[in-house]
């Protein structure tokens, strides 16, 4: 946890606790739970976020492909070679003359 043992947050505490006076340790409980919920709601707000940001994603990636296969068939209908055809006789009638 934060590169820190557990053996090193046990001194970490027990300093604390000869540190502190008796009479602010609720004050002290009362502050780290504070601090302890603020950061949950921060983790729940970005987990969130983050579900939303995946969940955004996935609704895309179907238009993507539908866009992307559309697009592919448009472009190979127009790619494809016509076979060559004939061209028409031109005639040359002509008018009589009245």
């Amino acid at each position: 946890m934060f590169g820190i043992s557990w053996a090193e947050l046990l001194v970490i505490l027990l300093v604390a606790v000869l540190v502190i006076p008796a009479r602010l340790w609720p004050d002290v409980a009362r502050f780290i739970a504070r601090v302890i919920k603020f950061v949950r709601g921060l983790i729940w707000k970005i987990t969130d976020a983050s579900e939303n940001i995946k969940n955004q994603i996935e609704l895309e990636k179907p238009i993507d492909d539908l866009i992307k296969t559309t697009t592919d068939d448009m472009l190979n209908t127009f790619s494809t070679i016509l076979p060559k055809s004939e061209k028409p006789k031109k005639s040359k009638q002509k008018r009589k003359a009245k």
